[in-house]
């Protein structure tokens, strides 16, 4: 069983997994749909939930820097009730406020060019968020990180 995690936008998904282990998380893939049509992501989730054993979501939570929560944190609340709905998994909601930026920063030090660090910014946000929530639930557990 692992985990995954989701990085919401308009227009793509970031995704990324656990190993078997729930303690190191890797980017996947990144889903590109048509503008907000989230419920056409649920096919190919839905393979990816099967072939690699997914038990848990861990859903990237865009809140406002001030906590508040505006509009892509709702379209975000919404599209985890599609999920939990569709597929029977529990669906936690991870605090991704940064993870972009925290994304570009590394791309841009790693020195891909705007084209591939577009390619790739969603991914690995989808990993920092994964990767950010097994490490505080390793943590919770007793495992020294």
């Amino acid at each position: 069983m692992r985990y995954m995690g989701l990085d919401l936008g308009s227009k793509t998904l970031g995704i990324a997994i656990s190993d078997t282990t729930k303690t190191i998380a890797n980017v996947l893939t990144t889903l590109r749909f048509k503008n907000e049509d989230y419920k056409s992501l649920l096919g190919p989730l839905s393979d990816i939930i099967k072939e690699n054993s997914i038990s848990k979501i861990i859903l990237g939570y865009p809140k406002n820097m001030d906590n508040s929560i505006g509009e892509r944190a709702k379209i975000t609340l919404e599209f985890k009730k599609i999920l939990e709905s569709k597929f029977k998994i529990e669906v936690i909601m991870e605090d991704e406020r940064l993870t972009s930026v925290i994304s570009n920063n590394i791309l841009l030090e790693a020195d891909l060019s705007r084209k591939k660090r577009k390619q790739k910014v969603d991914g690995l946000a989808a990993e920092i968020i994964l990767q950010s929530y097994l490490d505080r639930k390793g943590e919770d557990c007793g495992r020294k990180n």
